[in-house]
């Protein structure tokens, strides 16, 4: 009986990966397209005409066109005589994760913790096709880079979180990061040679947390610590962004370092 790879969709581009095979019987081949064409909008590509819709997908003009206008029927995309663009619908599906998936609700009371303790905004984030996605946070209410902001993507070297993750992954694992990844320079400051990058991950493996200063923001720095069960592996890592002002780096990490490792540790026994 015939089977397929799993795929992974980024950017409306279906790449195949190492994973479980799936029957072809099992596989809705629809689905993978119209994802594909709901991942085919980004910051970069916010209105596209069917066409251009297509090129990023690997669909002719009038598949994506068909996928567009189901999109629309069901009130996730919009569109004019020529362009279509995503409606605020779309954001059910983050939603939807937000609301059900069992780690970011485990986490959320240990972050109110911690953020009371620290008056600082935490987050947990995950890592996912090689970005780092915040899924929990808690604290005060400050004027903060987009993204920060929940269900935003970071590419991983940009952050304290990103690079803490990226510093956890198996050698293999991260030559491939490496491999399907740049590293575009967010500030002066950002990390954006390769070999510059594995030495700062490898400082940080050793030491077992992160601090980014002004990588993605020139106004913030981040402390980040990994969050991993009790086998040791990797779930994600539990970070405080905030603003860089009159306290030096050592007194806030360790202020704050501390702080989020029991927070983590006192996890390990929930998840």
């Amino acid at each position: 009986m015939g089977v397929i790879a799993k795929k992974g969709l980024t950017k409306g581009k279906a790449n195949l990966e190492v994973a479980d095979s799936l029957l072809a019987r099992d596989w809705i081949a629809g689905l993978e397209r119209g994802l594909a064409v709901i991942e085919a909008f980004d910051e970069n590509h916010s209105r596209m005409t069917a066409q251009q819709v297509g090129d990023r997908c690997g669909l002719s003009r009038t598949a994506a066109r068909r996928y567009l206008l189901t999109l629309q029927h069901l009130g996730y995309v919009s569109a004019d005589a020529k362009h279509f663009w995503l409606t605020p619908r779309i954001m059910r599906l983050g939603q939807s994760y937000l609301s059900s998936a069992r780690l970011p609700r485990l986490v959320q009371p240990v972050l109110q913790r911690v953020s009371a303790s620290l008056q600082e905004v935490v987050y947990l984030a995950v890592l996912d096709a090689g970005e780092v996605v915040y899924v929990a946070r808690n604290g005060p209410n400050r004027v903060m880079s987009s993204g920060f902001v929940l269900g935003a993507r970071v590419p991983g070297h940009a952050t304290s979180a990103g690079m803490l993750m990226l510093a956890n992954l198996s050698p293999a694992q991260l030559e491939e990061w490496f491999a399907t990844n740049s590293l575009p320079a967010y500030t002066p400051y950002t990390i954006s040679n390769p070999e510059d990058l594995r030495k700062e991950l490898k400082r940080i493996r050793q030491q077992g947390w992160s601090l980014s200063e002004q990588q993605f923001d020139l106004s913030f720095r981040g402390i980040a610590v990994p969050l991993k069960d009790l086998r040791g592996d990797l779930l994600g890592a539990l970070s405080v962004l905030m603003p860089i002002q009159g306290e030096g780096a050592d007194a806030v990490v360790k202020r704050i370092v501390p702080v989020l490792q029991e927070a983590a540790q006192s996890l390990r026994n929930l998840i």
